[in-house]
């Protein structure tokens, strides 16, 4: 059947549009729930796990382990990347979830530092990888599989649905932040509060795993699979393969590079942030992050619909000028220590994210042929990822100076703005090659 005829309400193979975003956005959801708890809660655990002698010293170590866990993630776009382009996507995002699941009990199950002294950071810094190693792998598998079953004419609103349901799920952390944290003491939540959060984590694992379980294969993936088997065509390598995507591969990367700096630092960690550098209470912190990504679940599909009208480029060149223009005055908003200050530049900022987000799996998919779309997309993605993202919390805390920390910021937006430029237009392409 041609992709141009597919029904808006069931997909090709014969699985509900509906089914196939519901497998996708819980597995999605509790990676990004497992993911983003720890950088919410380690203002909590960070004395736990390492000396409490120097609060500030042990909550940059657990920031510092923040960025190494991003450093498994290229490993996990190698293996999962593999997995899904040579056994499937669906055999993938089932083992991601189930990696993701392993690496939270490990957190939640970790002694602290005066139990056993350093064994406990090298515990934490274990389940950090291996949560790592599952990050690297869900989203280039989840993406792949979304891109590959949505109708062309919609893939942009489609592909937003990543991360409407990844925000979800870290929303879902910030709320259970907020109710241990209006129900239990500060002592409480720093000796056993934080571990709820990992261990409603893992948990929930089991529910997404049999979701994804039930899924069908992406029918481009399979029909790709018949040919090669048809052609008798042996696969190549995946390093080699990706090695002859180099091109592309740091298309990926220079794109990535300033716009996951702003995503991480105004989504993610901010909630620890403006506790420990801005100086607010962890209620407002909570609350403004809360509001935050309300607003970006919002402007997300708005964006995804958007980009399916007008095309990729010019919504990805709205949201670099605008994170660009935004990143000195919403830092020196956030300065001021009032609540709504924190509140509006977070909102600001993300909004600006969405313009690219919305529609960024669909446009990652775009980019890559059929037996390289996972992988190929997956571990340059995640060296962006690990070699930006994961530590810009840590180089923002280090630096202590959050103005210089903007221009740094920047400079790495100019470099994504640069790369779009070399990018052609891919609205509405074709996945079958």
């Amino acid at each position: 059947m041609s992709t141009s005829t597919t029904s808006p309400t069931r997909v090709r193979g014969g699985q509900s549009n509906v089914k196939t975003l519901l497998g996708t956005g819980i597995g999605n959801a509790l990676e990004w729930f497992d993911w983003n708890i720890y950088a919410s809660f380690a203002v909590y655990f960070s004395t736990q796990v390492f000396n409490k002698a120097d609060p500030q010293s042990a909550f940059l170590e657990t920031m510092a382990i923040f960025a190494v866990g991003f450093v498994a993630r290229p490993f996990g776009g190698v293996l999962f990347g593999f997995l899904g382009d040579r056994w499937g996507r669906k055999r993938s995002l089932t083992l991601a979830v189930v990696s993701a699941s392993v690496g939270s009990l490990i957190v939640a199950l970790c002694p602290t530092y005066d139990q056993v002294g350093w064994l406990a950071s090298a515990l934490l810094l274990l389940g950090r990888l291996v949560q790592g190693l599952s990050h690297g792998g869900e989203l280039p598998a989840a993406q792949t599989y979304l891109a590959e079953h949505a109708p062309p004419k919609k893939r942009g609103l489609f592909a937003s649905s990543i991360y409407i349901t990844g925000t979800l799920g870290l929303l879902c952390g910030l709320i259970l932040g907020l109710v241990l944290q209006s129900t239990l003491s500060d002592e409480q939540m720093a000796a056993w509060g934080w571990r709820i959060p990992f261990v409603v984590g893992a948990v929930l694992g089991i529910v997404a795993i049999w979701l994804r379980s039930t899924l069908e294969e992406s029918e481009v993936f399979t029909e790709h699979m018949d040919a090669v088997k048809k052609n008798d065509v042996r696969k190549q390598n995946i390093f080699v393969a990706i090695l002859k995507n180099w091109r592309t591969g740091l298309q990926v990367i220079g794109m990535t590079a300033g716009l996951t700096v702003s995503y991480y630092v105004w989504s993610v960690t901010m909630a620890s942030l403006a506790t420990t550098t801005f100086h607010y209470s962890s209620q407002h912190a909570f609350t403004a992050s809360l509001i935050g990504n309300v607003v970006f679940i919002l402007a997300l599909p708005v964006w995804g619909i958007v980009s399916d009208k007008i095309g990729r480029k010019p919504c990805i060149f709205i949201s670099v000028i605008g994170s660009f223009v935004c990143s000195l005055p919403l830092m020196k908003l956030v300065s001021g220590g009032e609540f709504w200050q924190l509140a509006l530049a977070i909102c600001v900022q993300l909004i600006f994210q969405a313009a690219f987000l919305g529609h960024g799996p669909a446009t990652y998919a775009e980019m890559f042929s059929t037996d390289q779309r996972t992988a190929g997309f997956g571990v340059p993605y995640s060296i962006a990822i690990a070699a930006f993202g994961g530590t810009a919390g840590y180089v923002l805390t280090l630096i202590g100076n959050p103005y210089i920390f903007a221009l740094y910021s920047m400079a790495l937006l100019v470099i994504s703005g640069l790369t779009v430029l070399t990018l052609p237009e891919t609205k509405g392409k074709d996945l079958r090659a």
